[in-house]
C-alpha cells in the first residue's frame, strides 16, 4: 500500500523535515512522484531514514523499494547494491573552508585535516586527489553527516568535502554562513541517481518512466497548475504523455493510461520540484541549475 523509500532527514534542499515534521525535499518528491504513478496518491510513501553507510544494505536486503538519497552512480554499486534508474542531478565533489583561512586552491590544503562522511565516493575521491598531487592529508571520518559538519564548523578540521550541492545545503544552515566558502574546485563527476533493488525489471522501468515524465513535462510546458487544461492541448506529445491519445507502454508497466496526470498534479514537473527547494524563491536555499538545466536548454537533464 505504499512505496518504501530510503532517504534522509538532514540535508536542506534534498531530504529534510519541515516545521511539521513532514519529509520534504528534491529527493523526497521523487518518491512521491512514484507513489502518485503507482497508487494515484503521492502521500502513499513510507520514508526510511538511512545513513550513507546504510544505503547499500537497505537495497540488498529489500528493506526499501526505492533509494532516493544523494547516491552517486558507480559501476561497483550498480553491481552490488541494485539497479540505477536515471540521473536526476548532476553534481561534482568540492571543498568548503573558512573564509579566514585564505585557502583558494587544493594545493593550499597540503597537510590539512579534512572531515568526510564514511561509506561514500567522497572518501576515495579525496584520497585520490591528494595522492595524485603529492599532497599530505589527514582525514577525520564520521558515519553521521551531521557530525562531519558540526566538527568542521567548530574548527575540528581545516576543510570538509562532499558534493557541491550538499556543501551548499550545509552552508545555508551554519550559524554564520558567510564565514565559509565553497572553493571553485571540482575533483569528480557525481551523477546522483535513484536506485531500486535488483531482480524486478518492471519496477525498474516504472521508476525510470516516472522520472522521464517529470523531465518531459517541463520541456513540454506541462505544470501542476495547467495539467488539466493541457489534456485539451493539440500537441500530440503532450496528449500522449497525459494519456489522452495513444500510449507509451503504460499498460505494459501496470500503470493507468493517465498516470502522468496524477504525477504532475501532485509534485509538478522536474523544474517545479527543483525550484520548490533550490530555486530563487526556494524553501531551502538558492542553487543555480547549471548542468541540471534541460538538455534543450544546454544542460544534461
Amino acid at each position: 500500500g505504499a512505496v518504501v523509500c530510503g532517504g534522509r532527514t538532514d540535508l536542506a534542499g534534498f531530504g529534510y523535515l519541515d516545521e511539521n515534521g513532514r519529509n520534504v525535499g528534491f529527493d523526497a518528491d521523487l518518491c512521491r512522484a512514484v507513489a502518485a504513478a503507482v497508487f494515484g496518491d503521492a502521500e502513499a510513501v513510507e520514508f526510511v531514514p538511512l545513513t550513507a553507510a546504510e544505503r547499500g544494505p537497505a537495497l540488498q536486503t529489500g528493506e526499501v523499494d526505492l533509494l532516493s538519497r544523494n547516491a552517486t552512480w558507480t559501476s561497483s554499486r550498480d553491481a552490488q547494491w541494485g539497479n540505477y534508474t536515471a540521473v536526476t542531478f548532476y553534481d561534482g565533489q568540492g571543498f568548503i573552508v573558512p573564509v579566514a583561512s585564505g585557502i583558494t586552491t587544493i594545493e593550499e590544503l597540503d597537510g590539512a585535516t579534512v572531515c568526510v562522511t564514511s561509506g561514500t565516493t567522497t572518501e576515495l575521491n579525496l584520497a585520490d586527489a591528494f595522492r595524485e598531487r603529492g599532497l599530505a592529508l589527514e582525514t577525520l571520518v564520521f558515519e553521521d553527516t551531521a557530525t562531519v559538519y558540526n566538527t568542521y564548523e567548530s574548527g575540528g578540521c581545516d576543510a570538509s568535502t562532499s558534493d557541491k550541492s550538499q556543501l551548499a545545503a550545509i552552508q545555508s544552515g551554519f550559524e554564520n554562513p558567510d564565514d565559509h566558502t565553497i572553493l571553485d574546485i571540482t575533483i569528480s563527476k557525481e551523477p546522483l541517481t535513484p536506485i531500486v533493488p535488483h531482480g524486478d525489471d518492471q519496477w525498474l522501468d516504472v521508476v525510470k518512466t516516472v522520472i522521464a515524465v517529470l523531465i518531459n513535462a517541463e520541456e513540454l510546458g506541462v505544470t501542476s497548475e495547467n495539467v488539466e487544461e493541457m489534456k485539451n492541448s493539440e500537441n500530440v506529445p503532450v496528449r500522449r504523455m497525459l494519456g489522452v491519445e495513444g500510449e507509451f507502454g503504460q499498460a505494459d508497466l501496470g500503470l493507468d493510461a493517465d498516470f502522468a496526470v496524477d504525477v504532475i498534479s501532485a509534485v509538478g514537473n522536474y523544474g517545479e520540484i527543483y525550484d520548490r527547494y533550490m530555486g530563487p524563491e526556494g524553501d531551502a536555499f538558492t542553487l543555480p541549475r547549471s548542468l541540471n538545466k534541460l538538455w534543450s536548454d544546454g544542460g544534461l537533464i
